[in-house]
């Protein structure tokens, strides 16, 4: 499934549906703190139901309810490979050592990653050996693949 394109509000209106599961256009409006107008709202929820990131589920009344019609998680990685293509080339280094100087992200925090890194290494390794933990020649090197 190819993910659409969407902009930095469609996101936000899209992220409240994702929060709630299923929502009106009157809930996403009153789930702003300072929301554009209702009409604003309902615009982008259309826009999101084109390019396909929303459907409509049922009518409550006489308004659509709608849902997401992709994973948050796909939608993420997307955002978050697109971040690193277009500002630091691919690597996820420089955007994490932003982080710490922004003092986003604490050591608590890069222990996490790093458990979930070894983690995925060790679940990858069992899953190339066979559980053997031995590799073959020329695993391991290049680019990761995608999950």
């Amino acid at each position: 499934m190819k993910l659409p394109d969407l902009s930095r509000f469609e996101l936000q209106c899209l992220k409240r549906i994702w929060d709630r599961g299923e929502a009106t256009v009157r809930t996403i409006h009153r789930d702003f703190p300072d929301p554009p107008t209702y009409s604003t709202i309902k615009k982008i929820v259309e826009r999101l139901e084109e390019k396909g990131a929303v459907e409509r589920v049922r009518k409550a009344g006489n308004a659509w309810v709608y849902r997401s019609a992709i994973p948050a998680s796909a939608m993420i990685r997307k955002e978050i490979t697109r971040l690193l293509d277009v500002m630091f080339d691919g690597s996820a280094r420089p955007l994490v050592a932003h982080l710490a100087d922004m003092r986003q992200v604490s050591i608590e925090d890069l222990k996490e990653i790093e458990q979930r890194l070894r983690g995925d290494r060790t679940q990858a390794s069992r899953e190339r050996t066979g559980g053997t933990g031995v590799r073959s020649k020329g695993e391991g090197m290049g680019k990761p693949e995608e999950k």
